[in-house]
């Protein structure tokens, strides 16, 4: 089974904001609010606010022939490489992933994401309040730009250790909303690569820069098939927070479709979330093109709770 031809989301062709503002529909329900729009849901809630997609349609852009199975209330989708590799992955109703696995042609299985809760008691909130963390390492090596870095500093800090001690295994879910979790880990700002106003396509003359990431990643993945990278999408101030978060979210998830598509950097290895206009990198409330961009960060340490390279 090989890659589809670089294309758009399945929900989207134009990869414009305001033809997705026009579908959406909004839910209440007492203090709660979901707004719902093609391959996204937006959830008002205890003062934040959110965006879930369905971790699976990147899957199927990328391979038009996985296949889908629907089991009680989840959804199974199955990818079949022709190596004889398998990735299985399970979301529920809502799109939520559940599990990821990888089955090489040996038969040998590996759990690349569980994202089941595991504590002593039921989970209310994937918001976890911790401290901020305190950074050691020198800001150049905590927060790698791409403009200036070289791709032995971008793999450096694509596979560095937490810059604290991780004191047990996070979901996936717990990791995407709680931002002083995430601190934990170094990330790469994406600066050589940003999007027109109100869209989320990668312009065909930036598809290059992402080059020295996908090499990074797809080292790091070479060393240890289980990790797992977050792809993060932001946008700048302009515009309503729907808009922004929307936006944000399917540039990350475009920039993993074009790291498989034209990399063949691992789709299952990478998860992708926006945060719209909450981590502006340029502090303006003005249109600013440096703010429209990506993050890259791992996260496999925060989801196995080892603190060592390659955990």
């Amino acid at each position: 089974m090989q890659p589809a031809p670089l294309a758009p989301t399945a929900q989207d062709n134009s990869r414009r904001i305001e033809d997705v503002r026009s579908q959406r529909r909004e839910i209440r329900d007492g203090d709660r609010t979901v707004i719902q729009e093609p391959g996204r849901m937006i959830v008002r809630e205890a003062g934040r606010e959110i965006i879930r997609h369905d971790e699976t349609e990147r899957f199927r852009v990328i391979w038009r022939d996985a296949r889908v199975e629907q089991r009680g209330g989840e959804t199974i989708t199955y990818v079949d490489r022709p190596d004889g590799t398998r990735i299985v992955s399970v979301t529920d109703e809502n799109g939520r992933l559940i599990r990821r696995t990888r089955r090489g042609p040996d038969g040998r299985e590996f759990v690349i994401i569980d994202n089941r809760y595991r504590g002593p008691i039921a989970v209310t909130s994937y918001y976890v309040d911790l401290p901020p963390p305190v950074i050691r390492i020198p800001r150049e090596r905590y927060i790698v730009e791409t403009e200036l870095a070289g791709p032995a500093e971008i793999f450096a800090a694509l596979i560095a250790p937490p810059v604290e001690r991780i004191e047990r295994r996070y979901t996936l879910d717990e990791i995407r909303y709680s931002p002083l979790l995430r601190d934990r880990m170094p990330r790469v700002d994406i600066d050589t690569v940003n999007f027109e106003s109100g869209s989320w396509e990668v312009a065909l003359d930036q598809v290059d820069r992402l080059a020295p990431i996908a090499a990074g990643i797809k080292q790091a993945v070479g060393n240890n098939p289980s990790e797992v990278f977050l792809v993060e999408g932001h946008t700048d101030a302009v515009g309503s927070d729907d808009d922004n978060l929307s936006l944000s979210d399917r540039r990350a998830e475009s920039v993993a479709i074009v790291l498989t598509q034209q990399f063949q950097v691992p789709a299952e290895n990478l998860v992708t979330q926006g945060y719209g206009k909450q981590y502006l990198k340029v502090p303006t409330d003005g249109p600013e093109r440096r703010n429209r961009r990506v993050t890259v960060r791992r996260i496999t340490p925060l989801l196995s709770g080892q603190n060592v390279p390659g955990g």
